[in-house]
């Protein structure tokens, strides 16, 4: 192709784009439209025009999704994407999917499926299958990429597999079961929360078979993950809506990092407690778990973490206004001059803007709490649960104000956010949001009104999860 007519293309591909965008088209449909004009295009070209992005764009946008995962960008350029845009590359799986969470397209509708890991034309679906329960996560044809989800039960059998090699537990099998707690939280929000509880439950009874038969050190280490694994359990149960299950693994997370003298662990569980004392109403509880908490909290991201998460809410709720905005103060100072990363169980700017904004909210200060929340929400990815409770702690600052706008933003989220995946505080503050609206009969607020009712506990009555 001559660079006269890539020129055209571009021109062409532009003024479609604004057409159909004026059109109100869905980015499906610009793409479909900007192929039937411009049959020279490729699916994986197409999308990035009908984004309007470069291909220099389209590399950050790329490299923010790597960002987001905790990892460093790879090293796609300019190039190579007109490779893989022209069929003269095929990119490499985790290309195929990091490109496509970019694009916020299908790996099929790019045309960067993934090839089959058996043979060149076997379309049968694999010989291993993780269970129903994970329908929504796990790959079930051989066109699908791989992602973290389906990798999410190797990660237990991992851990099988080492315990069923040093029963008796190994300085080997320590380090795997930190691994593992490490994966688990770093990769916390991708995952349902019924479909994680399970591996992580799996994988802690995998590693109390070999604590009784380990020495004293090697028992040591593995309890100290079975605490921290236990912890998980305890959020877990907590975003499924479970606060009486929540607090039983929360205690024993706390009592093993008291027994093997881990105050990261013990000052994590406190807050953790804290919250589930805050969500029954029990503010004495919650101010004594949060002030033990900070008593063993290391200095930086842990101390900030227990102050924005654990106290301040406790002090907002008690109308303690001046000792709230104490608390404001030092944490913000902390996530200021902080220079660790978040890391494991961490603790980062989008959370803490989030429990400021909801501080605020409580103190019925609507506008200080919008201007936060707005903040949180520009700190986090689109689509996690962090967005999730920003956007719905925003249109609860709105609710008095701008009740057709609080509406429109809780109808996206539960456009945009399966049942499973919401958590039981974006559930709690949707309600709370319909509560707020429950005087309009008509538009957003109706029609949020009669999503909220037909939406999917997240618990069902005979114990599964919806």
């Amino acid at each position: 192709m001559t660079r006269g007519r890539r020129a055209e293309i571009q021109r062409e591909a532009s003024r479609i784009r604004a057409q159909c965008q004026r059109d109100g088209h869905t980015q499906e449909r610009i793409v479909t439209t900007l192929r039937t004009a411009l049959p020279e295009l490729t699916a994986l070209e197409a999308w990035r025009l009908a984004l309007g992005w470069s291909r220099p764009q389209a590399i950050r946008e790329v490299a923010a999704v790597y960002r987001t995962d905790g990892l460093l960008p790879a090293g796609l350029t300019p190039a190579m994407l007109c490779r893989y845009e022209h069929g003269q590359e095929e990119p490499g799986d985790e290309y195929r999917l990091m490109i496509s969470r970019a694009y916020g397209a299908r790996p099929d509708q790019l045309a960067l499926e993934t090839r089959c890991l058996w043979c060149s034309t076997c379309a049968s679906p694999p010989p291993l299958h993780y269970g129903q329960h994970q329908r929504e996560e796990t790959i079930t044809d051989r066109k699908a990429p791989m992602t973290t989800a389906s990798g999410l039960p190797a990660i237990r059998e991992s851990v099988q597999w080492a315990v069923l090699d040093a029963p008796e537990g190994s300085p080997a099998v320590v380090t795997l079961a930190e691994a593992a707690v490490e994966h688990y939280a770093l990769n916390y929000s991708k995952h349902p929360p019924a479909v994680l509880l399970e591996e992580v439950r799996g994988t802690r009874n995998l590693l109390s078979t070999a604590v009784a038969a380990a020495d004293r050190e090697t028992a040591q280490g593995l309890r100290r993950q079975v605490g921290w694994l236990s912890a998980l359990l305890g959020n877990l149960a907590y975003h499924l809506d479970d606060r009486a299950g929540a607090r039983t693994h929360l205690t024993l997370a706390g009592a093993l990092g008291e027994s093997t003298q881990e105050p990261a662990l013990t000052a994590w569980t406190s807050g953790a407690l804290a919250m589930v004392a805050t969500a029954r109403k029990d503010w004495n509880h919650a101010r004594r778990h949060a002030e033990y908490g900070l008593q063993h909290a290391p200095e930086g991201l842990r101390r900030a973490q227990l102050l924005g998460w654990a106290l301040l809410p406790t002090l907002a709720a008690l109308k303690r206004a001046p000792e709230a905005d104490d608390v404001v103060s030092e944490s913000d100072e902390i996530m200021r001059s902080a220079t660790e990363m978040p890391g494991r169980f961490g603790y980062d700017r989008a959370e803490h803007r989030l429990h400021v904004a909801e501080a605020h909210l409580t103190l019925e200060r609507y506008d200080r709490a919008a201007d936060v929340a707005h903040e949180s929400l520009a700190a986090a990815p689109a689509h996690t649960p962090g967005w999730v409770a920003a956007t719905l702690v925003l249109a609860l600052a709105e609710a008095r104000d701008a009740p057709d706008q609080a509406a429109g933003r809780a109808l996206e989220v539960l456009d945009l956010i399966p049942p499973a995946r919401l958590r039981a505080t974006a559930r709690t503050r949707l309600t709370r949001l319909g509560c707020l609206l429950t005087t309009t009969t008509a538009g957003p607020g109706a029609e949020l009104a009669e999503r909220l009712r037909a939406l999917p506990a997240p618990i069902r009555t005979d114990g599964t999860a919806a």
